[in-house]
């Protein structure tokens, strides 16, 4: 059973301000207040008064609040794929999706953690899962492969995603001290008791940067070396 609220209960109505209120403003306005505040913001009292309505006109376009938390994780797709338009190399293709997808998380990071594990059934995201899923099956895979392979790339996408936003939505303090631990707590250690790390001590002043694109590629290039067909350099 579908859990949309039926068109005939979304007729759009102003508010007590004069807000005509709507299905994407109301998104819009929760993904402000999760910004401000974090996920706690995301209630219908105070989206209620975000919005000068009365909290229970927000019934009128979601069930509830996890109705919303889907639509505003579609919507967050939506925004990150808006204009993309996949080309011949597949790989590349896949590559700016997997760009996108980090993007529109870290234009969101505080409603990332809400979204990057959830299933929207949505537009956005079928439009998004049907593209990816068409690459694949464009490189030569079957489909029970292009379906499997696809959830293997996607799943790793959005986790190194959700875990870039979750570092962005960090207060600045515990983001600027954990990338000082790269180049001060790591650059102290007894290189008897850690010989690897003394090894790669110039080096992990970089680890701060993240692992994104890096995971992305290797990936990649793992799909293109077991596509049948199509197969196109990572590079």
């Amino acid at each position: 059973m579908s859990s949309r609220v039926p068109e005939e209960r979304r007729r759009r109505r102003p508010t007590r301000s004069g807000v005509l209120l709507s299905e994407d403003l109301i998104v819009a306005t929760a993904l402000r207040l999760i910004g401000e505040h974090g996920s706690e913001a995301l209630s219908v009292r105070r989206l209620g008064a975000a919005l000068g309505c009365d909290p229970t006109a927000l019934y009128r376009y979601f069930h509830d609040t996890d109705d919303l938390v889907l639509a505003i994780a579609d919507r967050i797709i939506g925004d990150a794929m808006a204009g993309f338009v996949p080309g011949d190399d597949w790989v590349a293709s896949l590559r700016e999706m997997a760009l996108r997808v980090r993007a529109g998380y870290l234009a969101h990071p505080r409603a990332a953690a809400l979204a990057a594990h959830r299933v929207t059934r949505r537009r956005s995201e079928i439009r998004a899962v049907d593209m990816g899923i068409g690459l694949l099956l464009s490189a030569g895979f079957e489909p029970a492969a292009a379906a499997r392979l696809y959830l293997a790339f996607i799943d790793t996408v959005l986790s190194h995603a959700a875990t870039d936003a979750a570092f962005q939505a960090l207060p600045r303090q515990q983001r600027e001290a954990d990338q000082r631990a790269w180049r001060e707590v790591y650059q102290d250690l007894d290189p008897q008791a850690y010989p690897a790390l003394t090894v790669v001590r110039r080096e992990l002043p970089g680890l701060a940067e993240g692992s994104f694109e890096e995971a992305v590629e290797l990936l990649l290039e793992a799909l293109a070396a077991r596509a049948p067909t199509h197969r196109s350099s990572p590079g």
